[in-house]
């Protein structure tokens, strides 16, 4: 089965109205005529005045978290998935490192919050990923292979048919290291099997995204793994030049 490419930047806790602008205009210049399909991810607060500047554009718009209960209450600070997808949102990045690193967000919760996007019509992109030390004590397949569990064991399928799990070796994120192609592609072949091993036709169609620390000029090798469908990237994602040389090298 063919998959499509997804090229997803995750701004983080980064920009400003004039790099929203600057980007989504010399973005919005540049895709035309890439086959990948792109998606940007920006803070809650600067989700409506990207969606403008991306107006008329191929490029999707997506945030970074939501709350994981799905109808409005007494939650002071929390956004949900209806407040996402009534903003122009088409895409949640659900369960990042750095969600559950700093913030304890649980197999469970990060489950959870799958959930309530597909209650939102909008589609999570769940972070997988193990830290430096786990992978060196190769116990780089037990957590990831429990994560991917967490997923089947709470989500149903209508949550499972739209989910696209991205494998971010924490040890890669921010450090200027990154898996090498071989290492990618290892992982990603293990990660279709456990879903595979569960729901083969959804192993066939799901998309599986790498992300840490990828560049312009590590891309192309990264994406040559039969099991790499894409990239959710970080700080190359800031600037439009360096994220669409990404998305060229998707093909």
């Amino acid at each position: 089965m063919s998959r499509r490419m997804l090229i997803a930047g995750n701004w983080k806790m980064n920009g400003d109205a004039a790099q929203v602008d600057a980007f989504a205009r010399d973005v919005t210049q540049g895709s035309d005529r890439l086959s990948a399909d792109l998606l940007v991810c920006v803070p809650f607060v600067y989700i409506e005045r990207m969606k403008q500047g991306l107006a008329g554009s191929r490029v999707a718009l997506g945030a970074q978290n939501l709350a994981a209960e799905v109808d409005a209450g007494a939650f002071t600070g929390e956004v949900n998935g209806a407040m996402l997808a009534d903003s122009g949102c088409s895409h949640v990045i659900v369960g990042h490192s750095e969600r559950r690193a700093l913030y304890g967000e649980t197999d469970a919760v990060v489950a959870a919050k799958a959930d309530a996007c597909v209650a939102a019509n909008l589609k999570p992109i769940v972070c997988v990923g193990e830290t430096l030390e786990q992978r060196e004590s190769d116990e780089t397949e037990a957590v990831l292979g429990a994560q991917i569990a967490a997923l089947f064991e709470q989500c149903d399928a209508a949550t499972l048919a739209q989910v696209t799990i991205a494998y971010e070796p924490i040890w890669a994120i921010g450090t200027g290291r990154s898996a090498t192609p071989e290492q990618a592609q290892g992982v990603h072949a293990f990660l279709r099997g456990q879903i595979a091993d569960r729901d083969a036709t959804l192993a066939q169609s799901v998309q599986l995204l790498y992300g840490g620390s990828v560049k312009p000029d590590n891309a192309a090798a990264l994406f040559a793994g039969a099991d790499v469908d894409g990239a959710l990237v970080g700080g190359a994602s800031l600037k439009a030049d360096s994220f669409l040389d990404i998305a060229h090298a998707a093909g």
